[in-house]
């Protein structure tokens, strides 16, 4: 695993915070705390550590968190792993 960087704040990741409900779900499967709860709503507080596993999403009922999960630089080196290959998430960073 050497040669591995970090892209800090390089995710698709958003949040409605309007459209949020305060469920507080997203606190409890975000596995890297992105998300914290303030004024009984959602907010980010860590975005860059976000891995992209589209736990939030799925588990946001007010679909107020949106995220492209399995994609970017991260995605990119697992897959590179996995295949043997070199990393290409398009970017041009990896």
């Amino acid at each position: 695993m050497s040669g591995l960087g970090y892209i800090a704040e390089a995710v698709t990741l958003e949040l409605n915070a309007e459209a949020c409900t305060g469920c507080r779900m997203c606190t409890y499967v975000c596995p890297h705390g992105v998300f914290a709860m303030r004024d009984g709503v959602a907010h980010m507080v860590d975005r860059g550590s976000c891995i992209e596993c589209g736990a939030c999403e799925r588990n946001c009922a007010a679909g107020a968190i949106r995220v492209e999960a399995g994609v970017g630089c991260a995605a990119a080196i697992i897959n590179g792993w996995l295949r043997g290959t070199e990393p290409d998430c398009g970017c041009d960073s990896c």
